[in-house]
């Protein structure tokens, strides 16, 4: 019997609109995950001014999916944009606050 594909951890659907740049993250951000997300996020710099993460969907977040959204805004900074976070779940938020990383939610 064939396997069918493996579903990924974390799917993000990127949307252009004036001014910004959305992505919503569908799923878990861990370490098996977050690299998709440090390879959409980081070539958008050089060409947009905001990019918004939205983690509506997002069931769960580790501290390695933290560390890529932190080497995301350092990367965003330097090319002076503004990277935000929206629809941040309760679990989320926590490990944000604990950290004091509160800035990156809008």
């Amino acid at each position: 019997m064939a396997q069918s594909p493996a579903k990924p951890e974390l799917i993000l659907e990127t949307v252009e609109t004036p001014g910004e740049m959305l992505i919503r993250c569908i799923g878990k951000m861990t370490f098996t995950s977050a690299d998709a997300l440090r390879n959409t996020v980081r070539p958008l710099f050089p060409g947009t001014k905001r990019v918004v993460l939205d983690f509506k969907e997002t069931t769960f977040l580790d501290s390695f999916g933290l560390g890529v959204l932190v080497g995301c805004y350092l990367s965003a900074r330097r090319h002076d944009c503004q990277l935000r976070l929206i629809n941040v779940n309760q679990q989320a938020q926590q490990i944000i606050r604990v950290t004091n990383l509160t800035y990156l939610i809008e």
